[in-house]
Protein backbone atom coordinates (compact mmCIF):
# COMPACT_ATOMS: atom_id res chain seq x y z
CA UNK A 1 0.00 0.00 0.00
CA UNK A 2 1.41 3.37 -0.97
CA UNK A 3 -0.19 6.54 0.28
CA UNK A 4 -1.28 9.16 -2.22
CA UNK A 5 1.38 11.78 -2.88
CA UNK A 6 -0.47 14.36 -0.82
CA UNK A 7 -1.13 12.01 2.10
CA UNK A 8 1.52 11.21 4.62
CA UNK A 9 0.19 8.83 7.26
CA UNK A 10 0.22 10.31 10.73
CA UNK A 11 1.61 7.79 13.18
CA UNK A 12 0.91 8.31 16.86
CA UNK A 13 3.92 7.71 19.12
CA UNK A 14 2.49 4.32 20.15
CA UNK A 15 2.05 3.34 16.49
CA UNK A 16 5.57 4.46 15.66
CA UNK A 17 6.94 2.22 18.42
CA UNK A 18 5.11 -0.77 16.89
CA UNK A 19 6.21 0.14 13.37
CA UNK A 20 9.86 0.46 14.39
CA UNK A 21 9.76 -3.05 15.80
CA UNK A 22 8.08 -4.44 12.67
CA UNK A 23 10.40 -2.56 10.31
CA UNK A 24 13.26 -4.39 11.98
CA UNK A 25 11.68 -7.84 12.05
CA UNK A 26 9.51 -7.70 8.93
CA UNK A 27 6.81 -9.91 10.45
CA UNK A 28 6.02 -10.68 14.10
CA UNK A 29 3.33 -11.82 16.49
CA UNK A 30 1.84 -9.49 19.09
CA UNK A 31 3.92 -11.30 21.73
CA UNK A 32 7.17 -10.66 19.81
CA UNK A 33 6.37 -6.99 19.29
CA UNK A 34 5.30 -6.65 22.92
CA UNK A 35 8.57 -8.17 24.14
CA UNK A 36 10.54 -5.82 21.89
CA UNK A 37 8.81 -2.61 23.02
CA UNK A 38 7.20 -3.25 26.42
CA UNK A 39 10.13 -2.18 28.55
CA UNK A 40 10.42 1.18 26.79
CA UNK A 41 6.66 1.70 26.46
CA UNK A 42 5.62 0.29 29.83
CA UNK A 43 2.55 -1.35 28.27
CA UNK A 44 0.54 -4.39 29.22
CA UNK A 45 0.28 -7.09 26.55
CA UNK A 46 -3.37 -6.14 25.97
CA UNK A 47 -2.35 -2.56 25.12
CA UNK A 48 0.11 -3.78 22.50
CA UNK A 49 -2.57 -6.01 20.98
CA UNK A 50 -5.13 -3.19 20.96
CA UNK A 51 -2.71 -0.76 19.28
CA UNK A 52 -1.79 -3.35 16.64
CA UNK A 53 -5.43 -4.27 15.94
CA UNK A 54 -6.27 -0.58 15.44
CA UNK A 55 -3.31 -0.27 13.08
CA UNK A 56 -4.75 -3.13 11.00
CA UNK A 57 -8.04 -1.20 10.72
CA UNK A 58 -6.10 1.91 9.64
CA UNK A 59 -4.31 -0.23 7.03
CA UNK A 60 -0.89 0.44 8.55
CA UNK A 61 -0.42 -3.30 9.25
CA UNK A 62 -1.46 -6.56 7.67
CA UNK A 63 -2.51 -9.49 9.87
CA UNK A 64 -2.22 -13.08 8.64
CA UNK A 65 -3.13 -16.29 10.45
CA UNK A 66 -0.13 -18.61 10.42
CA UNK A 67 -0.94 -21.98 12.01
CA UNK A 68 -3.23 -20.38 14.60
CA UNK A 69 -0.93 -17.44 15.37
CA UNK A 70 -1.61 -13.98 14.01
CA UNK A 71 1.47 -12.47 12.39
CA UNK A 72 1.61 -8.78 11.60
CA UNK A 73 3.68 -6.99 9.02
CA UNK A 74 3.93 -3.32 8.06
CA UNK A 75 2.04 -2.06 5.04
CA UNK A 76 3.98 1.20 5.21
CA UNK A 77 7.63 1.39 4.37
CA UNK A 78 9.91 3.11 6.84
CA UNK A 79 10.11 6.11 4.52
CA UNK A 80 6.31 6.35 4.27
CA UNK A 81 6.00 6.15 8.03
CA UNK A 82 8.61 8.84 8.63
CA UNK A 83 7.62 11.25 5.84
CA UNK A 84 5.13 13.28 7.88
CA UNK A 85 7.46 13.45 10.89
CA UNK A 86 10.35 14.66 8.75
CA UNK A 87 8.22 17.21 6.90
CA UNK A 88 6.65 18.55 10.10
CA UNK A 89 10.02 18.73 11.86
CA UNK A 90 11.57 20.54 8.91
CA UNK A 91 8.75 23.04 8.44
CA UNK A 92 7.59 23.65 12.00
CA UNK A 93 10.69 23.23 14.12
CA UNK A 94 13.74 24.18 12.09
CA UNK A 95 11.82 26.14 9.42
CA UNK A 96 13.68 24.56 6.52
CA UNK A 97 12.86 22.71 3.37
CA UNK A 98 12.75 18.96 4.19
CA UNK A 99 15.78 18.17 1.96
CA UNK A 100 18.46 19.19 4.51
CA UNK A 101 16.67 17.18 7.19
CA UNK A 102 16.58 14.12 4.94
CA UNK A 103 20.30 14.62 4.28
CA UNK A 104 20.95 14.11 7.99
CA UNK A 105 19.83 10.50 7.61
CA UNK A 106 22.73 9.83 5.24
CA UNK A 107 25.09 10.33 8.18
CA UNK A 108 23.29 7.78 10.35
CA UNK A 109 22.32 4.14 10.05
CA UNK A 110 18.63 4.88 10.71
CA UNK A 111 17.73 4.56 7.02
CA UNK A 112 19.29 2.73 4.12
CA UNK A 113 20.27 4.62 0.99
CA UNK A 114 17.18 3.23 -0.76
CA UNK A 115 14.93 4.38 2.11
CA UNK A 116 16.50 7.86 2.00
CA UNK A 117 15.80 8.04 -1.74
CA UNK A 118 12.19 6.94 -1.17
CA UNK A 119 11.73 9.50 1.60
CA UNK A 120 13.15 12.27 -0.60
CA UNK A 121 10.82 11.29 -3.44
CA UNK A 122 7.75 11.15 -1.17
CA UNK A 123 8.50 14.59 0.20
CA UNK A 124 9.18 16.02 -3.26
CA UNK A 125 5.94 14.53 -4.60
CA UNK A 126 4.04 15.97 -1.64
CA UNK A 127 5.44 19.44 -2.33
CA UNK A 128 4.41 19.28 -6.01
CA UNK A 129 0.85 18.21 -5.15
CA UNK A 130 -0.32 20.23 -2.12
Amino acid sequence: MKPKNTHFPELAPSELAVMKSLWKSGRSSVREVHEAISQRQGWAYSTTKTVMDRMVKKQFLRRDNFHGVFLYQPLLSKAQGLARLVRDFAERIVELDPAPVVALFSRSEALTEKEIEELSQLLADGEENP
